[in-house]
């Protein structure tokens, strides 16, 4: 099937990305050229409404990034630009790819110092909340934090830890049902772990909350519902409250974990792999998020040394 340039990149409707689905690439090239109109128009509003929003409540590391990768307001960027600037800095680069990532992929890409990146951009008529990933959500949200050394060694740490619980599943001597239950706790663990860190964290900073995860640094209304609202719930992190605490991706968070810095969150990752270790992460409590046969395949059957 030809595609029109310029016809349009956008979430759920993109031809590129249906035919990239449908052959099974994962990892593709960003088609830059496909880019419509409307499609920059959306970044540009995006970008305006979330601009002022980041200098009064982005955590300062994440305000440097932007400042790094400098990303434009008027544009969608091109992820080899991204890459030319984020590499120097803390060797990371965003890694386009044609939608989801089964879990370990995700996370074995961290490992490595990748970030699987959406190439699509929302539709004009969802500014303001998207159920999945879209360029904006991930080059706004995340990469931003990847300039930073220590906020990207978290990463690959969470990378490795995810590496050990696919290991452990090998080594497990119990039948495969029993196994499938231990793993799929271990992975419902460390996803809440990262929306509660990576996508939905708060940090202080000289005396003041701010944020650095991305689901919130992508998005104006709850950025500022996160840092004010009266109806928002902001505990100091705790391991223990994380791992067994589920979530929801359709509305604004009720519930918000705060870390002191960026060592802070390294050891708290240092953490999760001890409590994996020590069989902690093999029953958490039961709810969202629920492992999909293809999270949970991608452990079992996972290629690891």
């Amino acid at each position: 099937m030809s595609i029109a340039i310029g016809q349009g990149l956008t979430t759920t409707k993109s031809a590129f990305i249906e035919n990239a689905q449908k052959s099974g690439e994962l990892y593709i090239k960003q088609p830059y050229e496909l880019y419509s109109e409307a499609n920059q128009e959306t970044w540009r509003v995006l970008y305006a409404r979330l601009k002022p929003k980041w200098e009064k409540y982005a955590n300062s590391k994440f305000l440097e990034g932007v400042e790094n990768l400098m990303l434009s307001p008027d544009l969608i960027p091109n992820l080899d630009e991204i890459n030319s600037f984020l590499k120097p800095l803390s060797g990371f680069s965003a890694k386009a790819v044609s939608g989801y990532v089964p879990a370990y992929l995700f996370f074995d890409c961290l490992r490595n110092r990748s970030f699987p990146t959406t190439v699509t951009i929302r539709d004009s008529d969802a500014l303001d909340y998207l159920p999945e990933p879209d360029i904006f959500h991930d080059v706004a949200g995340h990469v931003p934090m990847h300039t930073d050394r220590k906020f990207s060694d978290v990463l690959v740490r969470f990378g490795e830890v995810a590496q050990f619980a696919a290991v452990r599943a090998k080594s497990i001597s119990k039948d495969k049902s029993e196994v499938a239950k231990i793993v799929e706790s271990n992975i419902k663990a460390m996803a809440r772990f990262f929306w509660f860190t990576v996508e939905f964290g708060l940090m202080r900073e000289k005396g003041e909350i701010k944020a650095y995860g991305s689901g919130i640094l992508s998005s104006a209304s709850e950025l500022q519902h996160a840092i004010e609202s009266q109806n928002v719930q902001r505990f100091d992190i705790q391991l223990e409250w994380v791992i067994n605490q589920h979530f929801e991706i359709d509305k604004f968070q009720p519930l918000y974990f705060i870390v002191d810095s960026f060592d802070h969150l390294f050891g708290l990752v240092d953490g999760l792999e001890m409590a994996l270790r020590a069989g902690k992460l093999d029953n958490v409590c039961p709810g969202e998020p629920v492992a999909n046969p293809a999270d949970l395949a991608s452990f079992l059957d996972a290629k690891v040394e």
